[in-house]
């Protein structure tokens, strides 16, 4: 991205440009949507806490938000590599930037991952519980031991290419919709005059969609309330307490990770992470409500097109980096299963008695 973020609110409209997912002012009678979402996650928490039993029903609230996005998300993927594609100028130029996105995936997130082991190593979260392995009950997570299935790199690569078109969209395979919307958007450019006036009607298609995700985000607060008032309920503030340790070691090192690394990247990039991270607050606060980033996918898109960057850029980048360049889960998942080890590791045995 060539061109500095603008301040919210300062927005500069291409052409082709969707419209905005998520306004960045909306003055209505409840607020803008990112007050709107901290007080329902406020809300939420409240609920939890005093009438955990109605929480605990607010559930379907969050789940059909995330439902309701998830259901525009597979052709908005589709769309927009194809798009992005043929309409792009310069194929080579976009080969270019898919392999500089894919070295800098690979590099961030084993960064990502370094800092996450280098700093559990460090604070030990989990020394002193001294938790017998014996006791845990195996039943509570043999639905993720049975799920949890061991992937080569062959078995990877062969899962990329979907047995049907229909399957890819069924199951939302992100990888698999970004694999045939690449083939398709370069077999439209081998004759891009003639496949215009289809290229316009995806384009038609993918504004309308882009529109119902716009409508379906003024539900984000309801969903946020419903998300977070089942956790809080279910599960009590006292479980978040109990590992309060650990939680504020995640939260730490992954703010380090984004004004550091990231915040140094941007530098380099010639913009500011400050700016940019107050220009998604929205989409931040949504993500941490719901306890899904898929839900803010297709209005990052648009804000990202709205910057100024270019279809191919985004059509390619941002599906592929759901997928390859999950920095926050890499620090969360590399220091979780090294504090469940250290929660786990049971005192020497003693060689005198007292």
């Amino acid at each position: 991205m060539s061109t500095p973020v603008l301040e919210a609110g300062e927005v500069r409209r291409t052409d082709d440009a969707p419209p905005p997912t998520t306004p960045e002012r909306r003055h209505g009678v409840l607020g803008p949507l990112w007050l709107q979402v901290v007080v329902a996650l406020i809300l939420g928490v409240l609920l939890g806490v005093f009438v955990p039993h109605t929480a605990v029903a607010l559930k379907p609230f969050g789940d059909a938000f995330v439902r309701l996005i998830r259901m525009a998300l597979a052709p908005i993927i589709f769309g927009t590599v194809v798009i992005g594609i043929a309409r792009a100028g310069d194929m080579h130029e976009v080969g270019r930037v898919g392999v500089k996105a894919l070295v800098y995936f690979e590099l961030v997130s084993t960064l990502s991952l370094v800092l996450g082991v280098i700093a559990v190593n460090v604070l030990q979260p989990g020394t002193g519980m001294n938790i017998d392995p014996a006791t845990l009950d195996a039943k509570a997570v043999s639905g993720y031991a049975t799920t949890a299935q061991h992937l080569s790199a062959v078995d990877f690569l062969l899962n990329i290419i979907p047995e049907s078109l229909g399957a890819a969209f069924v199951a939302g395979n992100i990888l698999q919709l970004i694999l045939f919307g690449v083939l398709f958007g370069l077999a439209l450019t081998r004759f891009r005059e003639t496949a215009k006036p289809l290229v316009d009607i995806m384009d038609l298609l993918l504004h309308g969609l882009f529109g119902i995700v716009r409508m379906i985000m003024y539900l984000a607060p309801i969903g946020t309330l419903g998300a977070m008032a089942f956790t809080i309920g279910k599960y009590g503030l006292g479980s978040i307490v109990g590992m309060a340790e650990l939680t504020g070691a995640v939260w730490g090192v992954s703010v380090l990770f984004v004004l550091v690394v990231l915040g140094g990247i941007a530098w380099a990039a010639g913009f500011s992470i400050l700016k940019f991270l107050r220009y998604i607050r929205e989409e931040i606060l949504i993500t941490f409500g719901t306890s899904s980033s898929e839900a803010v996918l297709a209005p990052l898109i648009t804000k990202m097109e709205r910057l100024g960057c270019a279809k191919p850029v985004v059509g390619m980048v941002m599906p592929a980096g759901y997928t390859f360049n999950a920095d926050g889960t890499s620090i969360y998942l590399s220091m979780c299963a090294l504090f469940i080890a250290q929660a786990t590791k049971q005192k020497p045995p003693r060689l005198w008695r007292e």
